[in-house]
């Protein structure tokens, strides 16, 4: 039972990211970025999305034990630095009196905080004694 609730909090936090993404997207639109760069940036973040959702389906939900491996590396490094790296960064610079109060902004911040949350539990859970159990059947 504790595999399946992994494998549901890994989806969880690759589907806040993509939903940060979308944000993201429609905020940067409204920006004025240009439309080649903001599909070239889509288009990377689709593959990486897209492959993770593999992974998590096709292996880690099957019991591949690589992939538990592979998602902790990748997401629970790469991923966990990214979602805290702009926040911490912006706070070196500012004060919470500077925060940029809009709908952008708190949509963010909620799927941000699921994001983590997620990534968080998905990687507590990955390390179980009983996932563990359930990888070495």
């Amino acid at each position: 039972m504790t595999a399946r609730w992994a494998t549901l909090t890994w989806l969880l936090a690759v589907g806040a990211g993509v939903a940060e993404s979308v944000v993201g997207a429609v905020h940067a639109v409204g920006d004025g970025i240009s439309l080649p760069a903001l599909a070239a940036q889509l288009a990377v973040r689709a593959l990486v999305y897209g492959g993770l959702f593999v992974v998590i389906d096709r292996y880690f939900r099957q019991g591949v034990p690589w992939s538990r491996c592979l998602l902790a590396g990748i997401l629970g490094t790469v991923g966990l630095a990214s979602l805290v790296h702009q926040p911490i960064s912006w706070l070196a610079g500012n004060d919470l009196s500077a925060l940029p109060w809009s709908l952008t902004f708190a949509l963010t911040a909620i799927l941000r905080t699921i994001h983590l949350s997620a990534l968080l539990a998905a990687l507590f859970l990955t390390f179980h004694p009983a996932t563990t159990r359930w990888f070495h059947r």
